[in-house]
């Protein structure tokens, strides 16, 4: 991992990794990110994983050495200070928002967005604003996965020492990328309900600010075009049937692994990610990579990721939204979204982020135990 790696010689500390937020979703980017991070971190010598009992998809991909962090009920331990001791000289990177009280132990907290802050209310939003702020400021180093991230932490926590704060880019994973056309039949046999009909994804969370009711109202204005939903809370039958009424045939899939979500991808029409705010927005890259042209909206942190390689609207306007779908039938048009979407995601990894993060565990180690970098 090159002058980053925490195991080479001259840096004389420990990291210790907690994985709350495994047992906080089953799925999610928060969940990928940690994933792509411990399976370059873990298993070294200097590092300890901890954990709580979960049923996460991604956790369950990796090696089983983690060690127990607690058995208390886990809607108790995400908002307790980290509870296993730790030697003095460490740095503690937690997945979600805690921090390490004993001396000696630096914190490292990442911020993926401001969701919450932006857009909850009430007593969801006090308590998980409390927490994520404590975490911040007992914080001797902050990861921000955006320069849109950094602009909403500064904004809502102008105490943050700027100097304290390092932004590093999520990647995107190798299990994305485009298909030959032969092994694109898997679809039939992965996905029957899927097979021969032409569809647009949707990719996340249905909530209000992800705007999946404008991709409803746009795919129901395209002739013989469905709306594949991908992940996001349980569906009822009755929502099933009645997106089935609007967009001409709808599916959601849930629970599935990166090489079905590839094969999606590189079979849809397009991705359709009519999101008025992102952190930094995962499934945008990962749509690119696979040679799926995205449609998007020109706000929050997605015109920092996408580039010029998506098609961005103003807003999440459905008018703005259908015309640049639509373009997706011109062929010249697609091909220079492909092109350009898989040169794009290139620019991203999760090494690149895997290395940036283990060179800011020494640098806050050099700043507070003194470590040399050399």
């Amino acid at each position: 991992m090159g002058s980053g790696d925490p195991t080479r010689g001259g840096h004389n500390y420990e990291i210790a990794m907690d994985s709350i937020v495994f047992s906080l979703q089953s799925a999610g980017g928060i969940s990928v990110y940690w994933y792509e991070l411990l399976k370059r971190l873990q298993g070294r010598p200097s590092v300890r994983v901890f954990a709580c009992r979960n049923s996460n998809i991604f956790e369950s991909r990796l090696p089983r050495i983690f060690a127990c962090e607690s058995r208390l009920p886990v809607p108790l331990v995400r908002y307790l200070p980290f509870l296993q001791k730790l030697s003095p000289r460490t740095v503690f990177h937690s997945s979600y928002y805690r921090w390490a009280s004993q001396p000696g132990v630096a914190t490292i907290t990442t911020v993926h967005d401001f969701t919450y802050e932006r857009f909850g209310s009430g007593i969801r939003r006090l308590v998980h604003s409390t927490q994520k702020k404590q975490a911040i400021l007992r914080s001797a180093g902050v990861v921000c996965v955006s320069q849109n991230t950094k602009r909403d932490l500064l904004r809502f926590f102008p105490e943050v020492d700027e100097s304290r704060v390092r932004v590093i880019y999520n990647g995107v994973g190798e299990e994305f990328f485009p298909l030959a056309s032969g092994e694109k039949h898997s679809l039939p046999r992965r996905f029957p309900e899927l097979a021969k009909r032409p569809f647009v994804l949707f990719v996340g969370a249905r909530n209000g600010y992800k705007n999946f009711d404008k991709a409803v109202a746009v795919v129901s204005r395209m002739e013989g075009v469905g709306l594949v939903a991908v992940g996001g809370e349980p569906m009822q039958e009755n929502e099933s049937a009645r997106l089935s009424a609007s967009c001409g045939w709808f599916s959601h899939v849930s629970g599935i692994g990166p090489e079905d979500l590839n094969l999606l991808y590189n079979s849809a029409f397009c991705l359709l990610y009519p999101s008025a705010y992102e952190g930094f927005g995962i499934p945008v890259l990962e749509a690119m990579k696979a040679g799926c042209p995205v449609v998007a909206c020109d706000l929050s942190s997605i015109p920092e990721i996408a580039g010029e390689a998506a098609l961005l609207t103003r807003s999440p306007d459905v008018d703005e939204l259908l015309v640049a779908m639509k373009s997706l039938n011109n062929q010249e048009v697609r091909a220079k979204c492909v092109e350009q979407g898989i040169a794009r995601a290139a620019r991203f990894s999760w090494r690149a982020c895997a290395e940036e993060t283990s060179a800011f565990y020494d640098e806050v180690a050099a700043r507070e135990f003194g470590e040399s970098l050399a």
